[in-house]
């Protein structure tokens, strides 16, 4: 009897070193959980800084109509290009910190061969996401990039599922619907990026937390 316990201790020692392996395993929940509040606070100060303007959800998403003019509006997408950037940053910066510190607890590099080909799973859909939302910029089409951003990213993350935790597909998927709903109500981008990216990566995160690193 002992020695049957022993070899199914040592078959589950073998099966949880291959899925260590195999499978990028150091993603924190707390890093969703920060990425998402990253996430929520720049699209409140977005928010502030589109009311200062004068301007609404739908007349910063349309060509015509809007109180501050051509001059409000070009400073205004400054404005908010620098929001952007300082909140993928901050999101970036906390995610990382909370997966490092994962890392260190399940003695798995954070850097290693499985992470690796997540980065590259994701980049991919990303970078081509990226470009696509710059001509999106040039030719004006602001109402399309909420949900560009949103769709371009379930797709990174459903193609990074398969080298990490099976939660991230789900979540892909939901980026994926919010992202085409948000098609046919444009004028309510800014809202939808919050969901998506704020309270839905927090969501995610509180999942991840009490199913991997609860009893940990």
């Amino acid at each position: 009897m002992d020695d049957q316990n022993a070899h199914l201790h040592t078959l589950q020692d073998i099966k949880q070193l291959m899925h260590k392996s195999s499978r990028f395993v150091s993603l924190s929940g707390w890093s969703g959980i920060a990425a998402g509040s990253c996430a929520l606070i720049g699209a409140w100060v977005a928010k502030v800084k589109m009311d200062t303007y004068f301007l609404n959800d739908r007349s910063i998403f349309s060509h015509y109509g809007n109180q501050s003019g051509i001059g409000g509006r070009f400073r205004l997408s400054e404005e908010l290009f620098v929001v952007a950037i300082i909140t993928f940053v901050a999101a970036f910066i906390s995610a990382f910190l909370f997966t490092y510190i994962r890392s260190k607890k399940t003695n798995i590099p954070v850097w290693g061969y499985t992470a690796k080909k997540v980065m590259i799973a994701v980049s991919v859909p990303m970078l081509v996401g990226g470009l696509f939302v710059l001509r999106l910029v040039n030719f004006g089409l602001y109402g399309l990039i909420a949900p560009a951003c949103l769709l371009f990213y379930g797709l990174a993350l459903i193609n990074a599922s398969n080298h990490t935790f099976p939660e991230i597909r789900y979540l892909g998927y939901c980026q994926l619907a919010i992202g085409i709903i948000n098609l046919w109500i444009m004028q309510y981008g800014l809202y939808f990026w919050a969901f998506g990216f704020g309270l839905l990566h927090i969501v995610y995160g509180i999942i991840m937390w009490n199913r991997y690193e609860r009893n940990q």
